[in-house]
């Protein structure tokens, strides 16, 4: 039993609370967690946390926004309630595919504009820049053109007073901007006739919502990852424990400890004790960007390793359903193991599944960490070439376990539970990341 600690399940994922507090030999804390008619959280408190050390477990699961909030409001309230130290407990972390901005083909983030280059745009590569330079005159400063300066400033102010009231004038050089919505709305008002009393509306709606803006413009994409992690640590976190981040970079982002554990071991397991004869199977990445987690289980466990590449062109004329998809490894008549570590709505796996089945695989497993199977996820599977789909219970899987019978579930609470008691007592976890 472990003494001087608090373990505070959130609504996500009770079934995994549970399961941690009988590791360690305590019971849940007793909080109330509620929602107001109009959909705010209410979270109270219902024993003491001074000075103790309190562990929060709450996933991002398919309500991911409400569990956020959940977890915020009760990371606040242990604080005000003077906690000696609170640690997060995601075993799914919110929003960590939003830790970057997206790919963009064009590689570079600002966007060339339409009339770099061309002739008579006022610059090219060859222009030489007005600053003055051996050889070259100097061009008029206000020192040496006070006169016309104080010339020009008193006809502007004759200009803008006609009959003693003040008069706007439009500057010539400068045309109207049109590249914001703003100035669009003000120029349309502008210009708006009026019909029987009525301002053609119709008009003005109509060119707002043709506004385009000019080339060169950059849209900019909001990174959701930082902005997660300010939350947390604002709110009052003082150590994060997660499993299995989609993107490593993201624990950059805090100013606090963060500990990523693997759920690999897990998934090793399950190979060596599920699957006969697994010496002679082939792990596959389903995508690039999985390889490394997928090579380094095959490397492991001395297992060949295959790679599902995404062409952008057809390999042939007719085939169009997998011409987005290249496998690049010999699969034939053997059983093949896919990894990866999040399948939302398993079109990648699926279509991954497909490939290696016409490709002439016997079986095909997927292994996934974490199996969020949101949408017509489960349907996609039940239809699909796979022969089984195992993932852990980071997200709770009782729904999906009724609706699939091609899922198989393995536990992490052991692996939280372990980690939340070498937290308390102050020692190492780096056994946690060993999978070799």
């Amino acid at each position: 039993m472990v003494r001087n600690i608090v373990v505070i399940g959130g609504t996500s994922h009770p079934q995994l609370t549970q399961t941690i507090c009988n590791v360690l030999g305590i019971p849940p804390a007793d909080v109330l967690l509620s929602k107001f008619a109009v959909g705010e959280t209410r979270v109270e408190i219902k024993e003491s946390v001074r000075e103790k050390d309190v562990y929060i477990i709450q996933s991002g699961g398919l309500k991911v926004n409400d569990s956020l909030m959940e977890l915020l409001i009760t990371i606040s309230a242990c604080k005000t309630a003077s906690a000696k130290r609170v640690t997060a407990v995601l075993p799914l972390f919110p929003y960590s595919r939003q830790s970057d901005i997206p790919y963009n083909k064009a590689g570079a983030p600002l966007v060339k504009s339409s009339n770099a280059g061309k002739p008579g745009n006022g610059y090219t590569f060859e222009s030489t820049p007005p600053t003055p330079h051996p050889g070259k005159p100097e061009s008029g400063s206000l020192l040496n053109n006070v006169d016309n300066l104080q010339k020009g400033l008193a006809k502007a102010q004759l200009d803008d007073y006609s009959n003693g009231s003040p008069v706007k004038k439009r500057i010539p050089n400068g045309p109207p901007r049109s590249d914001t919505t703003d100035s669009l709305k003000s120029d349309v008002s502008l210009r708006s006739t009026v019909v029987n009393g009525q301002a053609n509306d119709d008009n003005v709606q109509s060119k707002i919502n043709s506004f385009q803006p000019r080339p060169g413009y950059k849209q900019w994409v909001a990174q959701a990852g930082t902005l997660v992690a300010d939350l947390l640590t604002c709110a009052g976190a003082d150590h994060i424990i997660t499993m299995d981040l989609h993107d490593p970079q993201y624990q950059g982002f805090f100013d606090i400890p963060v500990d990523n554990l693997y759920g690999r071991p897990l998934l090793k397991s399950y190979i060596q004790q599920n699957i006969p004869n697994y010496k002679h199977a082939v792990i596959v990445s389903p995508d690039a960007g999985g390889a490394k987690r997928a090579t380094a289980i095959a490397d492991s466990m001395g297992m060949e390793f295959a790679l599902i590449h995404k062409e952008r062109r057809p390999t042939k004329i007719t085939d169009r359903q997998n011409a987005t998809m290249m496998l690049v490894g010999d699969v034939k008549d053997r059983t093949t193991i896919l990894i990866d570590d999040l399948a939302d709505t398993s079109n990648t796996i699926t279509r991954a599944a497909k490939l290696l089945k016409k490709e002439g695989a016997s079986k095909v497993y997927a292994l996934v960490t974490h199996g969020i199977l949101s949408g017509d996820a489960i349907d996609r599977i039940n239809a699909s070439a796979l022969d089984k789909v195992v993932v852990t219970n980071s997200v709770d899987q009782s729904d999906h376990l009724r609706r699939c019978p091609k899922l198989e579930v393995l536990e992490v609470g052991h692996v939280f539970a372990e980690a939340i008691r070498r937290v308390h007592h102050g020692e190492s976890i780096s056994v946690l990341f060993q999978y070799d």
